[in-house]
């Protein structure tokens, strides 16, 4: 018997739906996953909700998984962690993660799924695509023993970022955010809190992730001379300005995209997006990135989550979907 499941589509910017789903039969070299819970990558999936992808993005913004195109009818998402029902006997029971959408099950190639580590819960395990952006963005940005290191934006992509940064012997590393509240997990996370007036200048390094043109200019003044600003912002189509007159010139500064489309040139030889991946669920063993995960909401009601967390009126990092039992 085919097995039925339900998906959150975006109809149409700004409304979102469950639709019913009937799913293949799992073949050789297939597996059949339950989804055990799912986490809803905020700046991303709410530009998407809004309906703010720029024409010539469509193809690049592409989720692997994606049905759809953009502005809506769309089926996106890619923070999906569950456990395999059928497949190959090593995956089956295991907890796997999957750049799936939100969905309560789904049939993919076994390829497409890594194992999650033992003791690595699932509320846990969704932030894998977002440690995974922080590790490309490492590779990237290549911090050295010692630097002056900050991170501006305290959202999900930032504070992994931070936590990554952390543990580099010897790196001094500030978070700067315009919400105080975040100091709380800044904190927790092991790393130094500013808002914006507060932030200390000469650093070598700034890895910038708060999607606004007032944070990158903040990002290009705390640099110190021939610093770099490693940007991981996605700015979907609003216009970006900065100030270039200044010390930009002068002081030989950087701006650098990374972007987690591609791994890093710094280790393509040598890293598959699987073993990325991979190192991603390991560090997430970890238990101090339990601070990013603030909330949950139910399946059933993720088309009026996700309308929230776009307007502002539920605040959070790492929301959570539930899918019953986990």
């Amino acid at each position: 018997m085919a097995v039925q499941a339900r998906a959150f589509w975006l109809r149409e910017p700004g409304v979102g739906e469950i639709r019913p789903v009937e799913l293949p039969d799992a073949r050789p070299g297939e597996v059949l996953v339950r989804t055990l819970r799912s986490a809803v990558s905020r700046g991303t999936e709410t530009l998407v909700f809004r309906g703010c992808v720029p024409p010539d993005q469509y193809t690049a913004m592409r989720a692997p998984f994606q049905e759809g195109e953009f502005p809506g009818p769309v089926k996106y998402g890619y923070l999906n962690v569950g456990v395999v029902e059928e497949g190959p006997p090593e995956v089956v029971g295991r907890a796997v993660f999957c750049l799936f959408p939100h969905q309560t099950a789904y049939v993919v190639p076994a390829s497409a799924v890594v194992v999650v580590p033992e003791g690595v819960p699932a509320a846990r395990a969704v932030l894998a695509g977002t440690v995974e952006t922080a590790v490309n963005a490492l590779w990237d940005a290549a911090p050295l023993v010692g630097d002056r290191v900050t991170v501006v934006g305290a959202g999900m992509v930032g504070l992994c970022v931070a936590r990554l940064l952390v543990g580099v012997p010897g790196v001094e590393v500030t978070v700067v955010d315009v919400d105080p509240e975040r100091a709380v997990v800044v904190r927790a996370i092991g790393a130094h809190f500013a808002l914006p007036a507060e932030a200390e200048g000469g650093r070598d390094l700034v890895v910038h992730a708060s999607a606004t043109s007032t944070g990158l200019r903040l990002s290009i003044d705390l640099l110190s001379p021939e610093g770099t600003v490693v940007e991981l912002s996605w700015y979907g189509d609003a216009e970006v300005n900065l100030r270039l007159g200044g010390a930009f010139h002068s002081g030989r500064l950087s701006i650098r995209a990374s972007q987690v489309g591609a791994v890093s040139p710094a280790r393509r030889g040598s890293r598959s997006t699987t073993d990325r991946l991979g190192l991603a669920l390991r560090l997430l063993e970890d238990p101090t990135f339990d601070a990013l995960v603030t909330g949950s909401s139910a399946f059933d009601d993720l088309p009026e989550t996700l309308r929230r967390l776009a307007d502002g009126s539920l605040r959070a990092l790492c929301h959570t979907i539930t899918y019953g039992e986990e």
